[in-house]
């Protein structure tokens, strides 16, 4: 295996973590922004006010993209088990 295959394998595998995330940590920053505005309205500061609907509104967000991250997943485990006679015949 050349340095570069290695390289190679673990961009596309920080890429594909980050691409898996982005969708629950997105809805996560948007509830968030949006309860701690409400909480700066109303002057109500309690730590469980933002945390109870952040991990609700990500659990909703699991459920509907779960599908997706796991056909990217296997998607991502098929084509590196594929690639590996051509990676290590180098």
């Amino acid at each position: 295996m050349q340095t570069g295959d290695a390289v190679d394998l673990v961009r596309t595998a920080v890429m594909n973590a980050m691409i898996i995330g982005a969708p629950l940590l997105v809805v996560g920053m948007i509830v968030g922004l949006v309860v701690s505005l409400l909480q700066a309205v109303t002057q109500v500061q309690d730590q469980t006010i933002s945390a109870v609907p952040k991990i609700l509104a990500m659990l909703v967000a699991l459920v509907f993209c779960l599908p997706w991250m796991a056909d990217r997943m296997i998607e991502y485990t098929r084509s590196t088990y594929i690639n590996i006679p051509e990676v290590v015949s180098k």
